[in-house]
């Protein structure tokens, strides 16, 4: 066994001296646009320059999502449309140049729309819709059996930031220039050009509130509800 690591220690020695990090750009970079010309035409609409990394987790009803001109979709994405029922079927509507990093979710029963300049942290959540009721014959049930409910639609306006695990619930409009902070959960409206977020005090343990913070740069404080999970 001792023998064997040595001897792939060596390979790798070997080949570090042909091969360079920055190859594994270039190549990942090829990747995306071989697969961005395989499934772009199933979109309802493909900007120009839009790119997205293979592999995806999941996409689904892609034909009632549209991609903005140099917008990129980092791997690990999923992005899904759900129709309820005969008229009623959801939409993903993203704005130009965002920038959507990798394990981004976005699920749609009705509809969730992202402006211009999109910049997100990596598992970031952005929905309209949930599984099921908060009923106790729901609850009995297997979650992935419970019908999809749409819970109101999703809006984010231009030049906003989301941080690392984020999750956008449904019914949100967040306005222009928002930044909301890493891991908060987003249940209220937040105005243009603010900065949203939570704080968890020292030794405040779960399923506690957390009391989050949302601050203009008219340095008006309103604050909102948020939990932790």
């Amino acid at each position: 066994m001792k023998a064997i690591k040595c001897l792939f220690e060596i390979l790798g020695f070997l080949f570090g001296l042909v091969w360079h990090p920055k190859f594994s750009e270039y190549w990942n970079a090829c990747c995306a646009h071989f697969y961005t010309a395989a499934v772009r035409r199933y979109f309802a609409n493909w900007g120009k320059a839009a790119l997205i990394a293979c592999p995806t987790l999941k996409l689904h009803g892609i034909k009632r999502i549209s991609i903005g001109e140099g917008t990129q979709i980092s791997s690990g994405a999923q992005l899904m449309t759900w129709r309820l029922n005969d008229s009623c079927a959801g939409s993903i509507v993203v704005g130009r140049n965002c920038i959507l990093r990798e394990g981004i979710s976005i699920s749609a029963t009705t509809s969730v729309c992202i402006g211009n300049n999109l910049l997100t942290g990596v598992n970031v959540l952005i929905t309209d819709n949930s599984h099921g009721q908060f009923e106790q014959f729901q609850l009995q049930q297997a979650p992935n059996d419970r019908p999809l409910v749409d819970k109101g639609p999703v809006c984010i306006g231009n030049n906003v930031w989301l941080g690392n695990n984020v999750c956008i619930m449904p019914g949100v409009n967040i306005g222009d220039g928002v930044i909301v902070g890493a891991n908060s959960i987003v249940t209220h409206d937040i105005p243009s050009y603010s900065m949203a977020g939570q704080v968890l005090r020292s030794g405040q343990m779960w399923p506690k509130p957390s009391r989050c913070f949302v601050v203009t740069i008219s340095r008006v404080f309103q604050p909102i509800w948020a939990f932790m999970i």
